[in-house]
């Protein structure tokens, strides 16, 4: 089981890398969060917000892989789930960037569900009713093509 989506976006492809890992961009459009880590594989992944003047990490992960401005891989875990913190029950998220022309074509996949604790619940989360991670990458193109997001 995997989530896969991509987009076409109309900017360079240092502008879409910089707003995966530039913690000030992510909270744009992945909820709220900032992306804390220093990139380097094998360095810790937070993604934390601000709820009422506390500070809250909604996932925790690893970086795996991080060659800019193509590849970006890393491991999720929810910590606020009910399960063991595990490298069994961490999910893969891997972002793809090509250059097209103009255009970028950044692509997601997350996987890993099988085997994962709550994998199914996990897997159906990410799907989204086979919206997957379009949301996300639609608010990612609108923030670097200029547009508001």
């Amino acid at each position: 089981m995997q989530v896969l989506n991509s987009i076409h976006i109309n900017a360079p492809i240092e502008k879409v890398w910089d707003a995966l890992v530039n913690p000030t961009k992510t909270k744009i459009y992945m909820f709220g969060c900032e992306a804390k880590s220093d990139w380097n594989p094998g360095s810790t992944l937070l993604w934390e917000a601000e709820i009422e003047g506390k500070k809250i990490i909604f996932v925790t992960g690893k970086v795996l892989e991080y060659k800019a401005p193509h590849v970006l891989r890393y491991t999720v875990f929810d910590p606020n789930k009910e399960m063991e913190d595990i490298p069994a029950n961490h999910l893969i998220v891997t972002y793809n960037l090509e250059k097209e022309g103009e255009q970028t074509i950044l692509t997601v996949i997350q996987n890993e569900f099988e085997g994962a604790a709550l994998g199914r619940e996990r897997y159906e989360e990410a799907y989204n009713n086979g919206e997957g991670w379009n949301p996300i990458l639609e608010k990612i193109a609108l923030l670097v093509e200029d547009k508001k997001a």
